[in-house]
């Protein structure tokens, strides 16, 4: 009887049977690609990915070479495709040869280690010496004196993140997004980055509640100054735009402005367009969207600072059409502003 009982049961157990684990050989597309090639599939050249390696291979290289795992230039080079297209991540695993969780797994830990390099890339100015270089460098531009930075914020499509929270996120043009700050030198380098405000957010809120503007407030920059769009509140170290014009030097001074603001559309346009993951949104943990958007940063920063040439097409604005949709209007709660942009018409604008 028990022997019976006991056959019977060993009929009924299933037969798993295991998917083989297959290893496929991955193309070297560094040494495979001419430079540009390379450069229309990664957005960056191969001087600046290999510079790049160096400084985090350390933090992205795994502790065993077990299980057909892939070596950091691999790594690199599948994060810089996930940024360069946009595309889901089991494409992006085809391209490489490896698995949509092994790609995911990879994302997440290459941007972040990228990310790791901020502090490096990007910063506003230490010295005097180099406030004057950017206040000179922003002059030869449309003649705005004491300009160190122009700021203005871009709309990063993403995901709905779920919750109860999640309208928040809704920005003006109906899509879900972060709500991205920056500050731009003349030569489109992101000086400063804020990346952690839903898309609903305004423009002055995000400004008031950051640290950059604890440091104008504490006179970190001296007499230098910021430009901004009407999204902004006129204070004394941030310039905005008259809304109107009554004489020839207010009008010099509108569009020395504007001109000269336009170096952060100009900026967005270079960013966006070398990483096309920021126009077209992303899927991901909002943790991991937010690493991506800083090491996007810090990419376009290493690039100029490699000397790397770019389209001429990405020079296009991205964000032009915000302007008015973000307008906000604060000119008479704020005389020392006022009376800073009444000196900058009269004394300079009005003698041009």
């Amino acid at each position: 009887m028990l022997s019976s009982s006991s056959s019977s049961s060993s009929e009924e157990e299933e037969i798993v049977v295991r998917r083989p684990k297959i290893y496929p050989k991955r193309k070297d597309y560094v040494h495979e690609y001419d430079e540009l090639d390379f450069f229309d599939r990664f957005r960056l050249t191969k001087a600046t990915v290999i510079n790049l390696l160096e400084k985090i291979e350390n933090l992205i290289v795994l502790p065993t070479n077990r299980g057909g795992c892939i070596d950091p230039m691999k790594q690199l080079l599948l994060t810089l495709r996930f940024y360069a297209t946009g595309n889901i991540l089991l494409s992006v695993g085809d391209f490489m040869g490896v698995s949509k969780s092994s790609a995911s797994r990879i994302v997440q830990r290459v941007s972040q280690a990228i990310a790791s390099l901020r502090p490096q890339y990007i910063n506003m100015y230490g010295t005097n010496q180099e406030m004057e270089a950017a206040c000179e460098d922003f002059y030869r531009i449309a003649r705005f004196p004491k300009c160190i930075g122009a700021i203005d914020c871009t709309l990063i499509k993403i995901d709905s993140v779920g919750g109860d929270d999640a309208e928040i996120f809704r920005c003006r043009k109906g899509y879900f997004a972060v709500n991205v700050q920056t500050v731009s030198d003349a030569d489109l380098r992101i000086r400063n980055i804020v990346c952690r405000w839903p898309g609903s957010t305004h423009d002055q809120t995000i400004f008031n509640n950051s640290n950059l503007k604890q440091q104008f407030e504490n006179n970190m920059y001296g007499q230098y100054l910021l430009i901004g769009d009407s999204g902004y509140t006129l204070k004394p170290y941030l310039m905005t735009q008259l809304q109107t014009v009554e004489t020839a030097a207010q009008n010099l001074y509108n569009e020395s402005l504007i001109r000269t603001r336009n170096v952060v559309e100009r900026q967005y346009g270079v960013w966006k367009r070398r990483f096309p993951i920021l126009r077209l949104g992303m899927r991901l943990k909002l943790e991991t969207i937010r690493n991506i958007i800083v090491a996007t940063a810090v990419l376009h920063n290493l690039a100029l600072a490699m000397g790397e040439e770019f389209p001429d097409d990405w020079l296009e604005q991205e964000e032009g059409d915000d302007i008015h949709e973000n307008h906000v209007n604060f000119d008479n709660n704020n005389n020392n502003g006022r009376q800073v942009r009444d000196l900058l018409v009269h004394q300079h604008f009005g003698r041009l």
